[in-house]
């Protein structure tokens, strides 16, 4: 591989080292990543907008700054990061992946986005997301589909499915994404890569009428555990414009203490999910890399079932889909096919269903209290499912329905909940284990992250003769 490719896939913690001992420069690691895009995108498409020349200007005022010749450098000084298509930054236009947000440029920077350029970020791109985030794949009639780096003919999943796919092709060094059903961690697992939903309350998230979803969360992208647990530290906090957020700030050690001791709660499949044999021997050695570390890791029931898969669809569809209806259905702009298909089943759903989603919500908090009063986390899967076709499929509920393991961790919103890389499946696609953490403990969950990383990850990349071998690829 080439010099300029392996900056690409340099992990931010280093990079920063690098900086400080004057032995990289951030233009030169900015640099690399717009030339690898520059090859790469016409096939994978992870990106909407692009903002070249002013992350030009802020790697050299890095630059300047590591160098003794301006201010101070700030904790992420001259990183590149890249923004989901849903954190608005002045100048841009925040599409949400859909022709009906016109194109009015941003006049605010979302709290997170605003939160980064202050720590020195280098924002240089927009990642692709499926129209209004309602897919677990990263398709819309407005920016097209997105591929996966592991093999384009697969999703990278969705909705922050142009950040995972950023990463893990080496675009990017840290990217935002956002999980209301798992929109964090399923690229994550799909991509290879590590993603963070954090507890309810832990990351500001705008709109006010956001911000008030306790389903909704914002939270960091990365390539390793350390990095995301550095973007989340940049990333927390309260926020004025967030009434939910909770104080005080957490601040993530990045030492992290070793797994010997904890105790390990470990699910297959949560009680009612698919899982797929690839993903059970992943989880498998999971099992063995933390217990060969001194864990103790033993399995439990949890007595869930598939009413948890109703009440999410219960709740999205009669919030969220019932919405849509109203500003979809008789517009005359283009809308994707998945988008209109949950607009019209929100129209179906029953105040009664939606109140029954809270009593089933309530029980899964409690099966889910007991097995942590005797654990400090648990494991399971990411993905029951080892990928589906970038394109995706009219009913974009069905990939959550079948596929992940995430939405109930989004019901019970005030867990952490980590998704780091577990292996390789035997179609060449990656699988993810969740760490879920007790509730508001951020620290633990990164700590078993660690452990997880060290002991069956270590770095894995795509093969970039995939990508080129596409028929969109360069010959």
């Amino acid at each position: 591989m080439h010099k300029s490719d392996e900056l690409c896939y340099l992990p931010a913690t280093e990079a920063l080292q690098l900086f400080r001992s004057r032995d990289l420069s951030p233009v030169e690691l900015l640099d690399a990543c717009l030339a690898r895009a520059d090859r790469l995108e016409p096939v994978l498409n992870t990106f909407s907008a692009q903002r070249r020349e002013e992350a030009k200007a802020a790697a050299r005022d890095a630059e300047q700054a590591y160098g003794g010749r301006g201010a101070m450098p700030r904790p992420l000084e001259g990183i590149p990061v890249s923004l989901k298509n849903e954190h608005t930054l002045v100048g841009w236009v925040t599409t949400k992946g859909s022709w009906l947000q016109g194109n009015t440029p941003d006049t605010v920077n979302a709290p997170v986005s605003q939160r980064l350029l202050d720590a020195g970020a280098v924002i240089h791109a927009q990642t692709n997301v499926p129209e209004f985030y309602m897919a677990g794949f990263t398709r819309s009639v407005r920016h097209g589909v997105t591929r996966n780096p592991w093999n384009p003919e697969m999703t990278p999943g969705g909705s922050s499915g142009g950040s995972g796919a950023a990463l893990a092709a080496g675009l990017t060094a840290l990217a935002s994404g956002s999980d209301i059903g798992g929109s964090i961690r399923i690229p994550a697992s799909y991509c290879g890569v590590v993603g963070l939903k954090p507890s309810y309350g832990r990351v500001p998230v705008s709109p006010i009428a956001y911000a008030l979803h306790p389903m909704n969360h914002i939270g960091p992208m990365a390539r390793t555990v350390a990095d995301c647990a550095l973007m989340f530290n940049i990333m927390n906090g309260p926020h004025v414009r967030d009434p939910a957020t909770i104080s005080p700030k957490l601040e993530v050690p990045l030492d992290f203490l070793p797994v010997k001791g904890l105790r390990i709660a470990l699910s297959y499949d949560l009680d009612f999910c698919q899982v797929h044999a690839d993903v059970r021997q992943s989880m498998d050695r999971v099992v063995q890399a933390l217990r060969a570390q001194g864990a103790i890791v033993e399995q439990v029931s949890l007595g869930w079932d598939r009413s948890a898969a109703d009440a999410l669809e219960h709740r999205l569809g009669y919030e969220t889909g019932r919405a849509f209806a109203v500003r979809i259905l008789e517009q005359e702009l283009e809308t994707s096919d998945y988008i209109r298909h949950f607009a019209a089943a929100g129209l179906c759903m029953t105040g009664e269903q939606y109140l029954a989603a809270d009593v089933t919500t309530g029980r899964m908090y409690d099966s889910l209290a007991e097995v942590m009063s005797r654990y400090d986390a648990l494991i399971c899967p990411t993905m029951g499912a080892i990928g589906g076709l970038a394109e995706g499929e009219r009913d974009s509920m069905a990939v959550l329905r079948n596929d992940a393991l995430t939405y109930p961790f989004n019901l019970l919103s005030r867990h952490p909940v980590l998704s780091v890389p577990s292996g390789i499946a035997s179609n060449g696609i990656p699988t993810g284990v969740q760490v879920v953490g007790r509730t508001f403990d951020e620290t633990t969950v990164f700590r078993i992250g660690a452990a997880v990383e060290a002991g069956v990850w270590q770095g894995k990349r795509p093969d970039p003769a995939m990508t080129a071998r596409h028929p969109l690829g360069a010959s």
